[in-house]
């Protein structure tokens, strides 16, 4: 598949792609008769592979050194399983924290709105 339609795809610029490829994140695209960049379809799946990393806050030094490996193949396995086990733990330790700081959202929005209706409740009383 040509540039724009691997764009169009996976939701990334040609002009982000084409990054991508320059930096050695995704692997040089082959090229048809006419030079133009020619993606096979499993391309998608490695973008969105690295899509939910950067997501989940994988630094792009680390995306670049997993790409490397992979790269290299099944010998690397165990590094790279290594790898996405410690991001893991980082990515639970941030939803932790994420967690705990939508607890304190709640508890704000709730005492606003119990204040507004005690608010509205006295608004709307009849006068005594």
């Amino acid at each position: 598949m040509k540039i724009g339609e691997l764009a169009e795809r996976c939701g990334l610029s040609a002009h982000t792609i084409r990054y991508y490829e320059k930096i050695g994140l995704i692997p040089y695209a082959s090229r048809d008769s006419s030079s133009q960049r020619d993606y096979d379809a499993s391309i998608l799946i490695w973008i969105e592979f690295l899509g939910r990393l950067k997501t989940t806050g994988m630094p792009i030094r680390d995306m670049l050194r997993y790409a490397a490996l992979r790269e290299r193949g099944v010998e690397t396995q165990a590094e790279r399983c290594a790898m996405l086990e410690q991001h893991r733990e980082s990515v639970r330790t941030r939803a932790r924290e994420l967690a705990a700081c939508l607890l304190v959202l709640d508890n704000k929005i709730s005492g606003y709105l119990d204040q507004l209706q005690k608010d509205n409740d006295h608004d709307t009383a009849p006068p005594t």
